[in-house]
């Protein structure tokens, strides 16, 4: 009985902890220090904005957002930015698989002294999801987005999943 009872509360534990809706594992995992930006107005301006990919190297090579300068997130330092010279007013978009790890950056980005930075609601999950395009390292179109692990793939709606 004592077992019984331990698993069905180890049951619930793991119900209750699992997100069922993007904005709810956002909520679970970001602050909302950084105001979100959403696919439909990035794509608006999108020519406009600088936009940065915290994910990693071999993430990004995978696919990426058009024109997104890849600034990492494990060996991230303000120096890769701040050499860029960019004034503290320009308006920056960072994005990652989700919008996890483009807040931390986002949060060191504004402690530097930007002033406007959003992050990408969703990542380019979400911006593949919402059937935008991505490329890979070449320049060339791709249906792959790395899903950065099999946990976080279930995100990924569209286009061909890598690991």
């Amino acid at each position: 009985m004592k077992y019984i009872l331990l698993g069905i509360v180890f049951l619930f534990s793991i119900k209750s902890n699992a997100q069922n809706s993007l904005t709810e594992l956002l909520n679970h995992y970001n602050t909302q220090s950084i105001p979100y930006i959403y696919v439909d107005e990035l794509k608006s301006i999108q020519d406009s904005i600088i936009l940065f990919d915290a994910r990693e190297r071999n993430e990004f090579e995978v696919s990426h957002i058009k024109n997104a300068k890849l600034v990492g997130s494990n060996h991230f330092t303000i120096a890769s930015v701040t050499k860029q010279k960019l004034p503290k007013d320009t308006k920056i978009v960072v994005y990652c698989s989700l919008g996890v790890r483009s807040e931390d950056i986002s949060e060191k980005l504004k402690s530097a002294g930007y002033t406007n930075i959003y992050n990408l609601y969703g990542g380019i999950f979400e911006w593949k999801n919402k059937d935008q395009t991505v490329v890979n390292s070449k320049g060339k179109v791709t249906e792959k987005v790395h899903v950065y692990s099999k946990h976080w793939a279930k995100w990924l709606l569209k286009g061909k999943k890598v690991y």
